[in-house]
């Protein structure tokens, strides 16, 4: 779905799984310091759009989720996942309910799925789900933005910033009040600085919550009764992840990033050496220059250099050994 806000001035489209939005309109670190500073906005309109609707949504919700949800206050932001039988991520919703609707924004492509496992899960509960993303598109204003949610149907307010839900047909109109846009090449920046984990970047078929530190913000520790839960109370409680998600500073020196999925090594044992790990997401920095998050095997020592394919890297911890 392409974006009318790629007749912008400057827009650059993005490509691959960001398709359909700007990758930048011209000055990437200029674009990542407006977000840092609090002012203009990223058009994610890309991303997947999910309604549930009904008077058993919340109740229902919570028998899927890794989060509690059940007892959700109104216009109270969340994550939350939905696993396999065997407790690898198969979704990542960032949830909010209005009061009468829960609304969730997903990866691109993947609300057709989602909404597959949804729709198969309704037994006799009273709930409605709808795919929204032809009628809503989402926005992110940075944290410490004072612009007005004008025309937002649904608001998550997050540390990281607001993200609204508003009509896809005004958003063009919308964005006049937001201020300047960034692309999201700078959000995606910014994210890594975070080391906020994304579906299908951070994660493959195998990962489960606690290597890319989802246990923090997406898991509930004391709910039970949802697919996948015994994995990650077992893995939680008795034992530590095969793998676990680091923050890379690279060598500025080479020119290009690495990309997703170039392996990682013990700089100790030369580019050849066996792979320890793989790159998952990496951005230049306004600040911090090149820099980049991979999942790396757990028992890789917390202080070793290593090399992203051929670029030295300093690892930072994110989850612990």
């Amino acid at each position: 779905m392409r974006s009318p806000l790629l007749s912008l001035p400057g827009a650059v489209p993005a490509e691959g799984a960001d398709e359909g939005v700007a990758a930048h309109y011209g000055d990437i670190f200029r674009e990542q310091r407006r977000l840092a500073a609090g002012t203009g906005f990223v058009d994610l309109s890309h991303r997947g759009v999910v309604t549930v609707s009904g008077e058993d949504r919340l109740s229902w919700l919570h028998l899927l989720l890794t989060q509690h949800v059940s007892e959700l206050r109104p216009q109270q932001a969340t994550e939350a996942l939905i696993l396999s039988p065997h407790g690898h991520v198969e979704h990542a919703l960032y949830l909010v309910d209005d009061g009468t609707t829960a609304w969730a924004h997903v990866e691109p492509g993947t609300q057709q799925a989602l909404i597959g496992y949804l729709e198969s899960m309704k037994f006799f509960y009273r709930v409605e789900v709808t795919d929204a993303t032809g009628d809503y598109a989402v926005v992110h204003l940075p944290a410490g933005s004072i612009a007005e949610p004008t025309g937002a149907a649904a608001l998550r307010e997050t540390p990281w910033g607001r993200d609204l839900f508003v009509p896809r047909a005004e958003l063009p109109a919308l964005a006049e009040g937001w201020g300047q846009p960034a692309g999201i090449w700078a959000y995606e920046a910014l994210r890594i600085e975070a080391h906020r984990p994304r579906l299908g970047f951070e994660t493959d078929h195998r990962t489960i919550p606690h290597e890319v530190d989802w246990l923090t913000t997406a898991v509930h520790l004391q709910k039970g009764c949802y697919r996948g839960q015994e994995t990650v109370a077992r893995v939680h409680n008795l034992g530590r992840p095969p793998r676990r998600l680091v923050f890379l500073h690279l060598d500025g020196t080479e020119e290009l990033l690495p990309a997703h999925g170039t392996e990682v090594r013990l700089a100790a044992d030369g580019p050849d050496g066996r792979p320890v790990g793989f790159v998952t997401s990496a951005a230049r920095h306004f600040e911090l220059g090149p820099v980049a998050l991979a999942l790396v095997k757990r028992n890789v020592p917390l202080d070793a250099l290593l090399l992203a394919g051929t670029v030295p890297a300093g690892q930072e911890v994110v989850v612990p050994q």
